[in-house]
């Protein structure tokens, strides 16, 4: 039998699949105003934007380049030994994928000059190569029909940042090439934000526990510009650097000096956690911070900032669509003005929904309509000022509720 606090816990905030944003079931009639994407790359990441965007009415994969044939290409596409099974039809017609009767033409060059992009309509390109992450580079991209560029990883250059549900009303039409950062960056940002909009962070501290990923060694083997990260990823826990913290601080600039950290790659298949330790400018209490994170949550971060008080573990998360997802029981607090907060993301699934989602907002964008992303639509149901205060009352009065049962 449940306890009471589950009880009180399930009734308050539901699972925590609850707060995910909804997407659709199947692909169905396609949005008359959908981005024509291509994808360059069809490694971890290539492969999941490409499920994603099958199923998004939003956007239409027009091409897909890889140097795998199209045999290799469905059943790469159809099989994931993590996200599953893909949920629908994946067939091979000559050189062509056909996904649940929808025909996505295929390239094999590693070339991008000649990667046919005008050819088939593919104006805003995933580039998830990880080969091409600088303007100069994706230059070919755009003479040959590509109108934007979106890497997916960090860009190797000054390009533009975009981290959705924390700075996507940056974007300027006259980007050609922006990065939607990483994952990392994806987990931690959305929460930075919301505790330094509502507090203030005077100096932190983050670490984040990383899934194993493709650049790690399946046995010892060799690593000249890491030797830690040259050890066997399934058996070891390896402490590593990450830019994640750093590249926080590009989208949020009043936190440059503020904010580092750190990385330990652990034996788990998916899945990350993000433990960030700060100091805060303004007193408050951990109720108060909870309270403040469910109704970001609900309103202008909705979709990309979860909120979570079950006591959940990692595969918990797998294929969550959310970038971060605070977890209200893991965090710990030691003086008003000092605080330990800790976010779960799936460093898979959530990132490629963002970077389908900046590409959405990108092509909004261009075309002069309004973006669901953007800040001045994000969700507040239409409350006046008066209705938010009361609001985040209701919610702060629900978060104790929820720490009485726990204490």
């Amino acid at each position: 039998m449940k306890s009471a606090s589950a009880i009180v816990l399930a009734l308050a905030f539901g699972t925590a699949s609850a707060f995910a944003p909804s997407r659709v079931a199947s692909r169905g009639q396609v949005s008359m105003e959908a981005t024509p994407c291509g994808i360059n790359g069809f490694g971890r990441i290539g492969r999941l934007v490409a499920r994603i965007m099958v199923k998004n009415p939003e956007t239409e994969l027009k091409l897909i380049n890889s140097g795998a044939s199209a045999e290799y290409m469905a059943y790469q596409f159809k099989y994931d030994s993590i996200h599953g099974k893909y949920d629908g039809v994946v067939e091979v017609d000559g050189d062509s994928l056909v996904i649940d009767g929808v025909t996505i033409p295929l390239s094999h060059t590693r070339d991008p000059a000649e990667i046919p992009f005008e050819k088939y309509g593919a104006t805003y390109v995933c580039e998830s190569t990880g080969a091409f992450l600088t303007e100069a580079s994706i230059q070919p991209h755009l003479a040959g029909g590509a109108k934007k560029v979106i890497f997916s990883a960090p860009a190797k250059d000054d390009s533009k940042v975009i981290v959705m549900g924390v700075n996507q009303d940056e974007y300027e039409s006259s980007f050609d090439a922006v990065s939607c950062a990483s994952c990392t960056t994806n987990g931690l940002a959305p929460m930075v934000k919301a505790i330094n909009d509502a507090y203030g962070i005077d100096e932190a501290l983050m670490t984040t526990v990383h899934a194993m990923t493709a650049t790690q060694k399946v046995v010892d083997a060799s690593s000249n510009k890491d030797w830690r990260g040259g050890r066997c990823a399934s058996g070891n826990i390896i402490p590593s650097s990450t830019g994640a913290a750093k590249a926080v601080t590009k989208v949020i600039p009043d936190l440059q000096g503020k904010l580092t950290g750190m990385a330990f790659r652990v034996p788990t298949a998916d899945v990350s956690v993000v433990d960030l330790t700060c100091r805060l400018a303004k007193s408050t209490t951990y109720e108060d911070i909870c309270a403040t994170i469910k109704t970001n949550s609900e309103t202008s971060q909705k979709g990309f900032l979860g909120y979570c008080d079950e006591p959940l573990v990692s595969t918990d998360f797998e294929s969550d669509e959310r970038s971060c997802i605070f977890d209200a029981g893991a965090g710990i607090m030691l003086n008003p003005n000092f605080v330990k907060v800790v976010a779960w993301y799936d460093n898979e699934w959530g990132y490629s929904n963002r970077v389908v989602d900046l590409m959405v907002h990108m092509s909004k964008i261009d075309a002069g309509v309004a973006s669901p992303f953007s800040v001045a639509s994000a969700s507040s149901g239409g409350m006046d000022k008066d209705e938010i205060n009361a609001y985040i009352a209701k919610v702060k009065a629900e978060v104790d509720v929820i720490a009485k049962a726990r204490s």
